[in-house]
C-alpha cells in the first residue's frame, strides 16, 4: 500500500508553510521519492531547492474533476514515489474525495488560520466538519491577540474528540490553560453541570481529566444500557448537536452504580458521581470513570439536546 499524508484546510491556512517545514526536516530526509500533489495554488510557494533536496516531485491538479483515481495512478506510475502528501482544495468537498485502491491514508492533518476561524465556522461549517472529523491533529495558526482559544478548541473537540489540537502564534505553540474560561468553579464542594457546563465538562475531561479527579459532579442525563458494557454500569449522557442537526452524537462516560440494572434505557436521571481515573475495557485504556453516589429519576430537561453550534 502507498502512505499518503493528507494536509487540508482553506485558502491561506498555512497548509502550503507546515508542508515547507515538514520536508525540510532532518527526519523527513528518507529514503525515496515524494509526490506532492497541490489542489490549490496561494500566496506561499515551494521553492525549488527545497523540493529537490528533500526528492520531492510536484504536480498540480486545479480542478476538482481531475482529481480522480485514474489520474492519481497515472501521476505514481510517471514517478514512482515511496509516500504522497496531498495539498487538499479546502473548498473541495472532502467527503467525496476518492483515492487509488492501493493508497492507504496514513496522517491526515487539518490547518486552520485562527483569525478567519469564526467566520468560516459560521458560514462553512459543514465544509469544515468535514475536513476536521478524520483528522488526526488540527493546528491553529496566528493565534496571536485571540484571546478565547478555549471557545475555539470545543467547537472542534464536538466535531473531533480524539483529534490532537495545537495553538501557534508567531513565537511558536501556545500552551495555554484554560481553566479560568471553565463556566464552573472546580473549588465548589459540587460541580453542578447546566446543559453548557455538561458539554464544555466532557469536552474538556478528554484533554485535563486530572483537573477533575476525586471531584463530585451533578447533572441530568439520560440514560445509556450497552450491552457490552459489564454489570454495574452504565452510560449517562446527552444527546449533542456537533455541527447540525444531522450530525448528533451521545456524549456520556461510563458510570458505575450498583442499581444499574434496574435503570431503563433513554430514561432521564439526576446523578452525583466522583470522578476517578480507571482502566475501562471499552476505552481500550485508562480514561474518565463515574463513581455514583446517588441517582434519582428526574424529568427531561427543557432542551433534551445540547448544542455546539
Amino acid at each position: 500500500m502507498k502512505p499518503v499524508f493528507i494536509v487540508n484546510g482553506f485558502l491561506e491556512s498555512g497548509k502550503t508553510e507546515f508542508i515547507r517545514y515538514t520536508i525540510a526536516q532532518p527526519y523527513f530526509q528518507v529514503r525515496g521519492k515524494t509526490l506532492l500533489i497541490v489542489c490549490e495554488e496561494g500566496e506561499e510557494e515551494y521553492d525549488e531547492v527545497l523540493l529537490k533536496r528533500s526528492r520531492t516531485v510536484m504536480e498540480i491538479i486545479e480542478e476538482e474533476e481531475d482529481f480522480t483515481p485514474a489520474t492519481l495512478l497515472e501521476l505514481e506510475k510517471k514517478h514512482k514515489p515511496e509516500r504522497i502528501i496531498i495539498e487538499y482544495n479546502g473548498m473541495w468537498n472532502y467527503k467525496e474525495m476518492k483515492l487509488p485502491f492501493n493508497w492507504k491514508i496514513e496522517q491526515q492533518i487539518t490547518t486552520i488560520d485562527a483569525s478567519t476561524f469564526p467566520m468560516y465556522f459560521t458560514n462553512m461549517k459543514s465544509l469544515l466538519a468535514e475536513m476536521l472529523r478524520k483528522s488526526e491533529m488540527i493546528i491553529f495558526n496566528r493565534c496571536d491577540g485571540i484571546e478565547d482559544l478555549s471557545s475555539y478548541k470545543r467547537n472542534v473537540k464536538a466535531i473531533n474528540q480524539q483529534a490532537d489540537i495545537i495553538f501557534e502564534d508567531s513565537q511558536g505553540e501556545v500552551n495555554q490553560i484554560f481553566e479560568d474560561d471553565l463556566p464552573y468553579s472546580l473549588n465548589d464542594p459540587i460541580i453542578e453541570l447546566d446543559n453548557d457546563g455538561y458539554g464544555i465538562w466532557y469536552l474538556d475531561s478528554l484533554d485535563n481529566l486530572d483537573r477533575y479527579i476525586g471531584k463530585m459532579i451533578q447533572f441530568t442525563a439520560m440514560v445509556l444500557l450497552p450491552e457490552e458494557f459489564p454489570k454495574g454500569y452504565f452510560v449517562p449522557g446527552r444527546m449533542a448537536m456537533t455541527c447540525c442537526a444531522d450530525d448528533m452524537a451521545f456524549l456520556g462516560f461510563a458510570c458505575e452504580y450498583e442499581k444499574a440494572n434496574t435503570l431503563t434505557n433513554k430514561q432521564w436521571v439526576k446523578v452525583t458521581a466522583k470522578v476517578a481515573k480507571e482502566y475501562f475495557a471499552d476505552y481500550q485504556g485508562e480514561g474518565p470513570v463515574l463513581k455514583a453516589v446517588s441517582v434519582e429519576q428526574t424529568k427531561a430537561p427543557k432542551e433534551e439536546v445540547i448544542s455546539f453550534v
